[in-house]
């Protein structure tokens, strides 16, 4: 039997006068936490995250990480360091190939114990294959979530319909599964999601273990963080509201970490400097000049302080600023002429300078002391660009095809483009165009530029081949 029952009845029944504003808080609680989860297995490049790319930050990266990979059996090449910029302190995965550290967490970790540490923390995840557990997870409870709303909502409307005592009772009762169904869903995904903390911290310390590394640097992580557990959500840092630490975790973590046999390893001097120096170049570009010029004085004539300055003389602007920038830059490659980011440094001065010509023959020795760095040679092929001469043209093209072959970059495919543009190239430069934004993860641009460019290409060919696969893409949902 149906019966048919207006809205404006509905609402004149005792059973559903509206959802109370507790029950209405639970939904969307629920709705939210699903999207949140949902939304951090989503593509980054989809996303929106702000990447950084920098060759030197990159490779230290790789060195912290590549022994931890290595522990959990993950490989080389399988899992990419990421750098996100946020000066929120914060480390995550969203699948089982990047870990993405914030930029916030590099320059607040005092050692590289300490960035080693989340590294390991974020490895226990993927190694525990946590991201596939929650994406099983929201599937199931997100349906479990509807069926008990759809059940809460049915005896509600049936309470309204049969009116009296038994209205007020099967309403009451709707309200309470309702409210009960949201309750048990929210109390099992966190509940999951504290098992996996701690599943994670116990297989990071074997990782340490294995690579004989102090867990030292997580535990000073996590006691930090532990201390914002009293906080309002407000004031927290996104890190403690991710990484959930209870006192008896942080108590586990300590008595595993001080029995290590490792415990009191330190880090080697040129890893530490190494460190330093990332801090102060993250600073010297992310911070505003005074406040760099403030951690960093005059007074400190150390090489990571001397980096942070030369950058932040540079951004204090003017003809002043850029001569003190390279007064700067010189004095540290007079003292480490070995030092390729050094050279890159001057000459990203001179190129941000519009002294592209000038920029060439130090992005040249960067590469020779560091062949095997892609982002360098789009650097040099971006100020060969500058030039406009034919020849310089040619040779940008050619660096930038080489550096694809290594790394998949938006930019180098944007500047080959260019290239190819000046060289009369057109359907050529409208495919790599159509690569750059398929990477940005804009789909719809990328399949507008592909078959503008498959027009123009030969059918079977690889630019032709690889167009065809994104017109021919279709974006899971």
């Amino acid at each position: 039997m149906t019966t048919d029952v207006t809205r404006a009845d509905l609402h004149r029944r005792r059973g559903l006068r509206g959802l109370p504003s507790d029950l209405l808080r639970r939904g969307v609680a629920i709705a939210a936490f699903c999207t949140m989860l949902v939304t951090a297995i989503a593509p980054a490049s989809a996303q929106g995250i702000p990447l950084i790319r920098d060759t030197e930050i990159e490779n230290l990266l790789n060195d912290y990480a590549r022994p931890i990979f290595r522990a959990a059996g993950l490989g080389s090449g399988r899992v990419t360091m990421r750098i996100v910029r946020s000066d929120a302190f914060n480390a995550f995965v969203m699948d089982g190939r990047n870990v993405f550290i914030h930029t916030g967490a590099l320059m607040q970790s005092e050692t590289p114990n300490q960035v080693i540490g989340v590294i390991a923390h974020e490895t226990g995840h993927i190694s525990g294959g946590h991201m596939a557990a929650l994406r099983a997870r929201i599937a199931k409870d997100q349906t479990r979530a509807l069926l008990m709303q759809a059940l809460g909502i049915g005896m509600m409307i049936a309470g309204g319909v049969a009116g009296g005592d038994t209205s007020r009772e099967l309403g009451s009762a709707g309200q309470g599964v309702m409210m009960g169904g949201t309750e048990v869903v929210m109390r099992s995904m966190l509940a999951e999601r504290r098992s996996q903390e701690s599943a994670a911290d116990q297989a990071g310390l074997k990782f340490l273990e294995a690579t004989r590394q102090s867990g030292r640097g997580m535990l000073e992580t996590f006691e930090r963080f532990a201390q914002q557990e009293y906080l309002s959500d407000a004031h927290k840092d996104i890190f403690a509201r991710s990484h959930p630490v209870a006192v008896d975790r942080i108590s586990r973590l300590r008595d595993l970490v001080q029995k290590s046999a490792n415990y009191k390893e330190k880090d080697p001097p040129a890893l530490q400097l190494r460190h330093d120096l990332m801090r102060a170049k993250l600073t010297g570009y992310l911070e505003r000049p005074q406040a760099v010029l403030n951690r960093y004085p005059a007074t400190d004539t150390s090489l990571p302080a001397r980096y942070g300055r030369a950058i932040a003389r540079f951004f204090q602007g003017g003809q002043n600023g850029l001569a003190a920038a390279l007064a700067e830059v010189d004095g540290l490659i007079r003292e480490r002429p070995d030092n390729p980011f050094f050279h890159e440094l001057k000459a990203d001065f001179l190129k941000r300078s519009g002294r592209m010509q000038e920029a060439v023959p130090l992005l040249r020795q960067a590469l020779k002391l560091l062949p095997d760095a892609p982002l360098i040679r789009v650097e040099l092929a971006g100020a060969l660009q500058g030039t406009d001469a034919p020849a310089a043209i040619a040779e940008s093209a050619e660096l930038l095809r080489k550096s694809l072959v290594d790394d998949q970059n938006p930019q180098a495919y944007r500047l080959l483009a260019n290239a190819y543009g000046k060289q009369g190239k057109v359907p050529q430069a409208d495919a790599v165009v159509a690569q750059a934004y398929y990477l940005e993860g804009d789909i719809k641009q990328a399949q507008i530029f592909a078959k503008r460019a498959q027009r123009g290409l030969t059918p079977g060919t690889p630019d032709w081949i690889k167009n065809d696969d994104i017109i021919n893409y279709k974006p899971q949902t």
